[in-house]
């Protein structure tokens, strides 16, 4: 998926005027923040578990060398392989020498939104191999051609007919052909078709939500179980995980579990948790033949220690995104990339570069409900910020607003000048708004009246005011 977060003013102006996909936000966004908060009241020691979350994450970044070489030693002594990848480029070769090594054609994968940032599939296809999702939002949204629209939900942007619409277009075998009217029908339609994947691939690839120091173990959450399967069906397994998904043992990986599925999907815990530790042993009834983590760095390096070090402390829940007023008005794909919401306007421009993906960390009001609702704690509106100020000083913004920020800069930096110049302001705009209170339409905020009214000002300005209450 390449990215073309520069179209995000296009791609949001779109996503406010589809009926359908405002519908489908609206319907996804009560039930993800009802459910959490549901979870989150259901158990008082979440706060707790929140402190504890971080600070397990702060010692595993500031060791993050030794418990990346303590996993690999793991993995190799329960007979697995790690591969090493700085690149995205880097990390789909590994891949591909893999799939080719074991004489592979059909690869079956799991969800892995490192698998999107990498275009892994994208890859494989090119080489020539057949791949297909397993997870069913996953699966939809590659029949649609699309890519995933949010972190943990990828087809939370469709709806119940349009995903019957494309499973009635796509699947002419017999048996298959009947009209889907209910989730449960579009479910075991999805699971006649999948299953014959799981049995016929020669390689599964799954993500991984955790990769534990102590025991070389990867760990994976999901409530469809695909995941077990695309792990334990094919010869061969691939886990690709970036390098910050490390614990040190399975202690710390047990409360960050307890924070993961309460803050993504209201649940106490996952219908699957599978923790897979290298290939099939001898007395194993199942399992793969080859187990590959791919370890995937693509910049986070780079974070560590700096301005954004924080956000590797990020577990993947998707609440800031449940909760982000502007991801819940245009949906993911406005976004342009793999990461949307507000961890998405972070991690964006830090891989892709800040000319890239500029527009996305202005597409936020800066409310802190994301940094309320992050179980990692993670100062998601002052990085956000940062990256405002280093595109302001790279000269980044268009110069309409650098000069709009130049001359507030100026009167801001002289307070008498200031307010002499707001209560000027405040009279001529009374004036302009002709007596009706408000704006239908203002020059420099058509952006903002083509949507709502502009109320015009009121009164004197809250420092005239508070002079005025002050006097005895």
């Amino acid at each position: 998926m390449k990215p073309t977060s520069h179209a995000f003013s296009n791609n949001a102006h779109r996503a406010l005027h589809d009926k359908t996909l405002q519908q489908a936000l609206a319907k996804a966004g009560v039930g993800f923040v009802d459910k959490r908060r549901a979870a989150i009241d259901g158990l008082p020691e979440f706060q707790a578990l929140r402190q504890a979350g971080k600070r397990i994450k702060d010692h595993t970044l500031a060791n993050l060398d030794h418990y990346l070489l303590r996993f690999e030693a793991q993995v190799q002594a329960s007979g697995g392989q790690v591969h090493w990848a700085e690149t995205p480029e880097q990390a789909c070769v590994a891949v591909l020498d893999i799939c080719r090594n074991a004489n592979a054609k059909m690869v079956a994968k799991g969800k892995s939104m490192v698998g999107e940032e990498i275009a892994v599939n994208d890859a494989l296809e090119a080489a020539g191999f057949e791949v297909v999702e397993t997870d069913l939002g996953e699966y939809i949204i590659q029949i649609a051609h699309e890519p995933p629209s949010h972190i943990i939900a990828p087809a939370v942007h469709k709806t119940r007919g349009q995903i019957a619409e494309l499973f009635e277009k796509l699947h002419h075998q017999p048996g298959l052909t009947r009209p889907l009217e209910t989730v449960p029908q579009i479910v075991d339609e999805a699971r006649q078709v999948l299953r014959e994947k799981f049995l016929a691939s020669d390689v599964g690839i799954t993500g991984a939500n955790f990769l534990i120091a102590e025991t070389g173990s990867t760990v994976i959450v999901t409530n469809e179980g695909n995941g077990d399967l695309s792990a334990t069906l094919p010869r061969v397994h691939i886990v690709l995980a970036s390098i910050e998904k490390v614990v040190p043992n399975l202690e710390d990986a047990a409360v960050l579990l307890r924070l993961l599925a309460r803050s993504a999907t209201g649940q106490e815990i996952t219908s699957y948790t599978t923790f897979f530790t290298g290939p099939r042993r001898a007395d194993d009834p199942d399992g793969p033949e080859q187990f590959h983590v791919v370890l995937v760095d693509n910049g986070r390096s780079r974070m560590l220690g700096g301005d954004y070090h924080e956000m590797l402390r990020c577990i993947r829940c998707g609440a800031c995104l449940n909760h982000c007023p502007v991801y819940s008005a245009v949906g993911g794909h406005a976004y342009g990339w793999v990461y949307p919401g507000p961890m998405g306007a972070v991690l964006t421009p830090l891989m892709v570069g800040l000319q890239e993906g500029r527009p996305l960390p202005n597409a936020s009001t800066l409310c802190g409900r994301c940094e309320e609702v992050c179980p990692m704690s993670i100062p998601l509106p002052r990085m956000l910020r940062e990256h405002r100020r280093q595109e302001f000083a790279r000269r980044l913004t268009p110069p309409r607003a650098r000069w709009a920020l130049a001359a507030w800069a100026y009167f801001a930096r002289r307070p008498e000048l200031y307010r002499q110049a707001s209560r000027i302001a405040i009279k001529l705009l009374n004036l302009l708004a002709g007596g009706n209170g408000r704006f239908r339409s203002m020059l420099f905020a058509q952006a903002w009246t083509a949507a709502r009214d502009l109320p015009a000002p009121q009164g004197d300005t809250f420092m005239a005011q508070w002079k005025q209450r002050r006097k005895p």
